[in-house]
């Protein structure tokens, strides 16, 4: 027996839309299974990789990097095309069910074969998977509402984004542990199992959520309107800052994770894995996300306004502290220190709160700025920023690399270099921020 599905958000209903928890959920798990993932790439192609013989073959820290970075960039690169599939043809919902069963194959391959043709296998698929659904999931929560209830909208992306790093915080505590003690098998086949969970927890909402259908030859003509192309140039000079930011902020996963292995890592009597440590991010976030909602933001409203455009700004100004940060500890660690891993916690402090005032708010602000059949393909240009991000990284990391193996940005100057650009990058923000003209947009009745 059928059930009609709606195809546009009640207009009149003022609560949490019936659909929401069913996306939330999914995106905890979904998380989950891509942090857990990522969380551990750099220390098993490190130590853990084998070659086809199945004898022992690690990469190096250089090589290493650059396939992290290359992955990463390919994860937020590919959600161009799955955000074009949902908005002209599948439509998000339908979309979202496809590629998650190719993410889940991504994660098999990996936990089978722990070569580097099973790492490329691996990889491959999760990067159309994760990126394929990615921008879809957003745009198909903030679909969910309609006038009467779109003041719920931020608050709803607020829990979306804790549901994230809720997933993600679990998994970056457990598959370390899981990688040293059971094995890569074992701490890539958990996270697959998640990622089936995921899909069958969005599958289950299917009849309760609201289902825009694709825009088909309405989106083509509306992209390239007068007013999309305006609309997609104004965003693009936006979020091309995130770029600059997803830069320093992906080498928490790599550069950081390297780093943390030449530090002394007790706490409280506890040695943590040096890819446990990324674990202190989310639950920052989750503890940031209300705080800053309900707390912080009030009180910062009353003596300086804070609108969007202005959280972006602080987070980019702050993105700056912890690199420096980080470059001090490479020069105690140069001169022949172990300095304690209470500096780079000191330094996920301040990295988790520039990502609450700039992350969190751009999801939301795309949404709103995007017309109503670009949805899906608008919030893919703020993943493109994250691709474009480690995509730089990358490129700085292979550029250095010298032929004998030394890097030419040595020490606490790698960590210097990018403190710079991205003070560079906030200053020039300033003004252009302040010319910015803001258009909202939410979906209408059918």
């Amino acid at each position: 027996m059928s059930v009609m599905r709606r195809t546009a958000p009640s207009q009149e209903a003022t609560g949490i839309p019936p659909g929401i928890p069913f996306i939330i959920g999914n995106e905890a798990a979904e998380r989950f299974s891509y942090y857990g993932m990522r969380g551990i790439l750099v220390i098993f192609m490190t130590k853990y990789l084998l070659d086809d013989s199945g004898a022992l073959a690690p990469m190096s820290e250089a090589d290493a990097m650059v396939w992290y970075h290359t992955f990463a960039s390919a994860v937020y690169f590919l959600p161009i095309f799955g955000a074009l599939l949902a908005d002209t043809i599948l439509g998000k919902y339908r979309t979202i069910m496809a590629l998650s069963v190719v993410y889940c194959f991504g994660h098999l391959a990996l936990a089978l074969d722990e070569t580097r043709t099973g790492l490329a296998i691996g990889l491959g698929l999760i990067a159309i998977g994760a990126g394929g659904i990615k921008p879809c999931v957003a745009a198909h929560l903030g679909d969910q509402f309609g006038k009467g209830n779109a003041h719920r909208m931020a608050e709803m992306f607020n829990w979306f984004y804790f549901a994230i790093n809720m997933g993600g915080g679990l998994a970056m505590l457990a598959t370390p542990w899981l990688l040293e003690n059971y094995g890569p098998r074992v701490a890539f086949a958990v996270p697959g199992i998640l990622m089936f969970i995921a899909t069958v927890a969005f599958w289950l909402g299917r009849n309760r959520f609201v289902h825009v259908p694709p825009g088909g030859l309405t989106f083509l003509r509306e992209t390239f309107s007068g007013e999309g192309i305006k609309t997609l140039a104004r965003l693009s000079v936006i979020i091309a800052f995130s770029a600059i930011f997803s830069s320093l902020y992906e080498q928490s996963g790599s550069a950081w994770v390297l780093q943390a292995e030449k530090m002394d890592r007790t706490v409280l009597g506890f040695e943590l894995m040096s890819a446990q440590i990324q674990g202190v991010n989310p639950f920052l976030v989750m503890l940031y996300i209300p705080l800053f909602t309900y707390a912080l933001y009030p009180l910062l409203s009353r003596v300086f306004p804070l609108s969007p455009l202005r959280k972006i700004g602080i987070g980019l100004f702050l993105t700056v502290v912890p690199f420096l940060i980080c470059a001090y500890v490479q020069m105690l660690i140069d001169a022949g220190g172990q300095p304690s891993i209470a500096w780079q916690i000191l330094c996920f402090v301040i990295l988790t709160a520039a990502e609450v005032f700039l992350s969190v708010t751009l999801i939301e602000f795309c949404y709103t700025q995007a017309p109503k059949t670009m949805k899906s393909s608008v919030m893919s240009l703020d993943l493109l920023a994250i691709s474009l991000g480690n995509a730089f990284t990358a490129l700085v990391n292979t550029v250095i690399l010298r032929d004998d193996g030394t890097s030419m940005l040595e020490g606490p100057d790698y960590f210097l270099f990018f403190a710079g650009l991205m003070l560079v990058a906030a200053l020039v923000y300033i003004p252009i921020a302040r010319r910015y003209k803001v258009v909202n947009y939410v979906q209408d009745a059918a």
